[in-house]
C-alpha cells in the first residue's frame, strides 16, 4: 500500500500497477504490446488471486444475518444488473453486463483489508462475505449461462464440477492431515518447499478440471484456495503463517501485478478518446456500478452501523475488476459484446478500484483493531 492524501488514507498499489499498465501500454509509450506469452502469464496472475481469495474465506461471515443478507443483495444486484443491460442491449448481452455489474473484486479488496487491520472487524467480516458472494455468484452465472452450452446442460456440468469439488473439501475437512502438516513444516526452509508445491498442484488440478468441463478456469481457482485453507486449517499458527508468506510472495510480488499490469497494457483508451460518447459512459457505468452493486451490499453493513460506515460497505461492495475483465472477455471471445462496450465497463471497474476503496478507507479513518500485518487468529 502507498500512502495518499492524509494521514489515514491508503491507496490500494493495484491504482499503480493499472496506470503502469496504461503508461507502458499500447494507449500511451508504446514500450509493451499483447502477446500470447504475456496474456497466459496474465491468466495465471488472475488464477492466483482468486486462490488467495479462496485462502481468505471465513466461513464465519458467511452464517446468519450476513450471510443471507450478502446473498440477498447480491440477487438484486444481478436482477437490476441484467435488467439494466436488457434495456440497452436485449439478449446475450444483457446477462454480461449484469453479471459485471453484480461483481465485486475480493482478491482486490482482501490485501486492503488486511494491511488496514480491518478483517477481524465487523466491518471487515461484512465486505469479506460480500466479496466472497459478489465473485462467486458471478463465476455461477458465467459457468450456466455463457460457458456455450444450453443452460440445463451447463447446470449438469457445473454439478458435476461441484460434486468432484465436494469430495475435494470432504477430503480437506474430515481426512486426516498431520502427515501433510508434519511434511510442510519440514520442508519449510528447505529446497523442498513442499507446501509451495502443493499449492501449486491442486491449482493446476482444479483449474484444468474447470477447463476441461469448459466453465470458467476462475472457479477452480477460487475451489482451490479453499480446499488448501481447510487442509490447514489445525496446522500450527507458525507453519500457516509461514505458508500464507511464501504463497503471499509468489501471488503479490509477482504474478498478481502482472494480471494488473497487463489489463492496464490491454485497455482500449484511444477508443474512449476517440469517441466522446463513448468517453461519457464510462463514468455513468461507475455510477451503475455503485448503484446496482452499491445500494444493495448495504444490506449486509453491521448492525447498528453509522451512515459513514454503511457508506463505506457500499462502497467497497461497489469495487469490481477481475470479474469484469473476465466476462466481457469472454463476450468479446464468443462476439456477444462490442469490443466498445467493454472498454466502457472495463474502465469502470478500473476506476472503482481507483476511487471506492480510497474513499472507503478514508471514511472509515483509524479505525483498526491491530496493527498492520499482524496474523490474524483463526476463526472457527
Amino acid at each position: 500500500m502507498a500512502r495518499g492524501i492524509g494521514r489515514v488514507v491508503r491507496v490500494p498499489i493495484v491504482v499503480f500497477e493499472l496506470l503502469l499498465g496504461i503508461l507502458v501500454g499500447p494507449s500511451l509509450l508504446g514500450w509493451v504490446a499483447e502477446s500470447e506469452f504475456t496474456d497466459a502469464l496474465s491468466e495465471v496472475g488472475l488464477a492466483m488471486l482468486f486462490f488467495v481469495a479462496g485462502t481468505e474465506i471465513q466461513a464465519s461471515a458467511l452464517r446468519g444475518r450476513t450471510g443471507r443478507n450478502a446473498w440477498g443483495g447480491w440477487l438484486i444486484s444481478i436482477a437490476a444488473g441484467v435488467a439494466l443491460g436488457w434495456y440497452f442491449a436485449p439478449g446475450e448481452p444483457a446477462v454480461i453486463i449484469g453479471v459485471a455489474l453484480a461483481s465485486t473484486a475480493l482478491g482486490t479488496l482482501l490485501p486492503i483489508l488486511r494491511d488496514a487491520g480491518e478483517l477481524p472487524t465487523p466491518f471487515g467480516r461484512s465486505v469479506s462475505a460480500l466479496g466472497t458472494v459478489g465473485e462467486f455468484g458471478p463465476l455461477i452465472a458465467i459457468s450456466i449461462f455463457l460457458g456455450g452450452r444450453e443452460p440445463g446442460l451447463s447446470t449438469l456440468v457445473l454439478l458435476l464440477f461441484a460434486v468432484i469439488a465436494g469430495a475435494a473439501i470432504w477430503w480437506a475437512m474430515r481426512a486426516p492431515q498431520g502427515r501433510l502438516h508434519a511434511v510442510v513444516s519440514s520442508t519449510l526452509h528447505t529446497s523442498g518447499q513442499f507446501a509451495v508445491r502443493a499449492v501449486l498442484l491442486i491449482l493446476a488440478a482444479l483449474v484444468t478440471l474447470s477447463l476441461l468441463l469448459d466453465i470458467d478456469m476462475l472457479l477452480g481457482a477460487f475451489t482451490a484456495g479453499l480446499v488448501w485453507r481447510l487442509a490447514m486449517r489445525q496446522a500450527s499458527e507458525h507453519d500457516r503463517a509461514a505458508v500464507e508468506s511464501k504463497i503471499e510472495a509468489i501471488a503479490f510480488g509477482f504474478l498478481v501485478p502482472i494480471f494488473f499490469i497487463y489489463t492496464g497494457v490491454t485497455f482500449d483508451l484511444q477508443a474512449l478518446l476517440d469517441d466522446p460518447v463513448l468517453l461519457l459512459l464510462v463514468p455513468l457505468a461507475l455510477v451503475a456500478l455503485l448503484i446496482v452493486r452499491g445500494l444493495p451490499s448495504i444490506l449486509a453493513a453491521p448492525i447498528g452501523s453509522s451512515i459513514r460506515e454503511k457508506a463505506s460497505v457500499m462502497l467497497m461492495g461497489a469495487t469490481g475488476l477481475p470479474i469484469i475483465v473476465a466476462v466481457t472477455s469472454i463476450g468479446v471471445d464468443q462476439e456477444i459484446l462490442p469490443t466498445s462496450a467493454a472498454s466502457v465497463l472495463v474502465g469502470a471497474g478500473m476506476l472503482s478500484v481507483l476511487l471506492f476503496p480510497l474513499i472507503a478507507m478514508a471514511l472509515r479513518g483509524d479505525r483498526v483493531s491491530r496493527t498492520p500485518g499482524a496474523p490474524l487468529a483463526e476463526e472457527a
